[in-house]
């Protein structure tokens, strides 16, 4: 008996249910063949049988028939003590109930509980792999929100050096029997025009996607003062600092369009950040024009936040695009109490050479 509840066992794991009962039931046949202490032997394989049906199936059914093992496993101890004739018929039975609420109801019990862990678990880490998804979601989507932006101020690019090109093209037109000499120069300057927007295309055309016409003004280093001007009137405390270049540089000076969009729409999106985590915070706009780069810094000394991935958002992963597609360097992150966000843009690439 102890061999076929054994072998029965091997079958837990595509018939749970029917081994449970197999278990139970196995050891009537000691009682009748041989009544005696060999019977409490078999109680081992009975709760093991009991532990795996409701730990691989914890549903109704699986109930039923363990209530149905319950009766076998009584019937099997009250039969044995009953043959036996050590207790009367009472306490016989009550003897049966408790042995039977041990090796069924205690391993039933621990198996539905671990079933239970078990399926909460899973219930959670669907809930984890769900939250990624839509996270993941939510940044793609941020991602091609940043990116149609980015296609709207194609127009502008283009607009920028396709205008310059037809007013020399329409000056060259004139010059070209009065004033052969200002028409080369012309030339000239068309050429260097259109290998700059050929240079700014290449640098867009990889993250583009087709939309609808903008004809918003693209925006400039110089305009940064405008755009922090237009931040005093609603009581935020912003100053800009500008360090010019030698010879009195403008800022952005050898930038193309392209990257003076890059540094307007980073201070943009830099102190909005501000107003959105760090209401009420001194922000400072720094143009330094001093080196081999233009640095744009903008930090402010509201509290560092502390949640995962900082303050911006998605807004961050719009600025490191743009970043990104003008070859520039952005650093961002929390300082002594506040937040900083740094913008190295290089200079334009020398428009001599070949034109690709």
């Amino acid at each position: 008996m102890l061999l076929a509840q054994a072998c029965a066992l091997l079958w837990s794991g595509r018939a749970p249910r029917v081994v449970l009962l197999v278990g139970a039931a196995l050891p009537a046949l000691i009682v009748v063949l041989a009544p005696g202490g060999l019977f409490s032997l078999t109680v081992l394989a009975t709760a093991v049988a009991v532990f795996l049906a409701v730990l691989a199936r914890p549903d109704r059914r699986t109930g039923v028939v363990a209530a149905v093992g319950f009766g076998l496993v009584v019937a099997g101890h009250l039969a044995s003590e009953l043959r036996l004739g050590d207790l009367g018929a009472g306490l016989a039975a009550v003897a049966a109930l408790l042995q039977a609420g041990l090796i069924v109801g205690g391993p039933a019990a621990v198996g539905v509980m671990i079933a239970a862990r078990r399926d909460a678990r899973a219930a959670r880490l669907g809930e984890l792999a769900a939250l990624d998804r839509e996270r993941e979601t939510a940044v793609r989507a941020a991602a091609a929100h940043e990116r149609t932006a980015m296609s709207r101020e194609l127009h502008d690019i283009a607009a920028h050096h396709m205008s310059g090109i037809a007013l020399m093209a329409a000056a060259i037109d004139r010059q070209i029997d009065t004033d052969p000499e200002a028409a080369k120069q012309s030339a000239a300057q068309i050429r260097q025009q259109s290998r700059s927007v050929l240079t700014e295309l290449r640098r867009v055309v990889g993250l583009l996607r087709e939309d609808g016409d903008d004809t918003r003004a693209a925006r400039t280093v110089p305009a940064v003062r405008e755009l922090v001007d237009a931040r005093r009137p609603s009581g935020a405390e912003v100053e800009l600092v500008v360090h010019a270049g030698p010879d009195g540089r403008t800022p952005g000076d050898g930038l193309g369009a392209l990257a003076h969009l890059v540094v307007y729409r980073m201070v943009q999106e830099s102190m909005a950040n501000v107003a959105a985590h760090a209401a009420g915070a001194r922000c400072v706009v720094s143009m330094d024009d001093r080196g081999e780069r233009l640095v744009v810094t903008v930090v402010d000394d509201g509290e560092t936040p502390t949640t995962p991935g900082g303050r911006g958002g998605f807004g961050l992963l719009g600025m490191r695009e743009r970043a990104d597609m003008i070859g520039a360097d952005l650093t961002c992150g929390p300082t002594d109490g506040g937040w900083l966000v740094r913008l190295a843009v290089p200079r334009a690439e020398p428009t001599d050479g070949g034109d690709g």
